[in-house]
């Protein structure tokens, strides 16, 4: 039986902790592309796609990318490849502590769901010079010293930088550091992503954050529409549905996996907060992946 999601780290082929990859029809890519199955990875994909055909499942839904346009999956996010033909493009790796956090809020602090966007030849052209630039000083064995590093850095930031700008502009999304609301929520989320399983109480991470619960309570919903415990709550369930769907771990086991060692509780708040109990939901949900 399954009892976890497999997770893949970035192999340490690389000091400057991410790899890219110039894809060109791949005669075997397809095949390569099944071979992981259903699983995470630890780091981000950012995809530039001039050509082809991709179809993926990504946390439950299917995601299809045709033509030009750009895609990312996120830490975490379950995915599997289904389909691919004639690809030609660009993949970038990185680990997520080499993503800057004013360009990691664009992703994972987004109210809706990062979809490929489409973009025009023209558009792609200008990424795909700054990947090819990227793609060469990765290569160079001399770009070890201080400055070919920092080269490759700017060059890094650059191309992930377009890759939030276009996300920002598509999706209406605000990318700022300099607002204190949003730095604190900012501060927030990324103590969720990590403690969630531990801390699942807004006071809590108000210590964490050495503010006041209130004060955290009113940041939070100024700057999201949403309470700080909702977005506990959001943490907890997204987790929750990946085990349902893609494990056998039974809903005890779950819940026990989760942090919870009342597994009934577990169930009531889910229930509550999807609508159906977590047996229901995975009745649902295995048959369509």
């Amino acid at each position: 039986m399954k009892q976890n999601i497999p997770t893949y780290d970035l192999p340490d082929v690389s000091q400057h902790q991410f790899i890219i990859e110039r894809m060109m029809h791949p005669e075997n890519a397809e095949e390569a592309l099944l071979d992981k199955g259903i699983h995470r990875d630890s780091h981000y994909i950012f995809t530039i796609m001039e050509s082809g055909y991709v179809k993926m499942m990504v946390d439950f839904a299917i995601v299809e990318a045709q033509g030009s346009g750009i895609f990312c999956v996120l830490p975490g996010q379950v995915h599997q490849g289904l389909e691919m033909k004639d690809v030609a493009g660009w993949f970038l790796a990185v680990k997520a502590d080499f993503v800057p956090d004013i360009i990691r809020s664009v992703f994972e602090e987004s109210l809706i769901e990062i979809e490929p966007l489409f973009l025009d030849n023209k558009e792609i052209e200008k990424m795909g010079i700054t990947a090819g630039l990227l793609y060469d000083f990765y290569r160079d064995e001399g770009s070890v010293s201080k400055e070919g590093i920092l080269v490759i850095r700017s060059l890094l930031n650059a191309f992930m930088g377009m890759f939030a700008h276009r996300y920002s502009q598509e999706k209406g999304f605000e990318i700022s550091d300099k607002n204190r609301s949003a730095q604190l929520t900012r501060a927030f989320r990324i103590l969720v992503r990590k403690n969630y399983k531990t801390t699942k109480s807004p006071s809590a991470y108000a210590d964490l954050l050495h503010i006041s619960r209130g004060y955290l309570t009113e940041v939070i919903r100024e700057v999201t529409g949403k309470s700080a415990q909702h977005w506990i709550h959001q943490e907890i369930l997204i987790e929750a549905k990946r085990l349902l769907v893609f494990t056998d771990l039974t809903v005890k086991g779950i819940a026990y996996e989760l942090g919870y060692s009342d597994h009934a509780y577990f169930s009531r708040l889910f229930a509550k907060l999807v609508d159906e109990s977590p047996s229901e939901f995975r009745d649902k949900h295995r048959g369509a992946v």
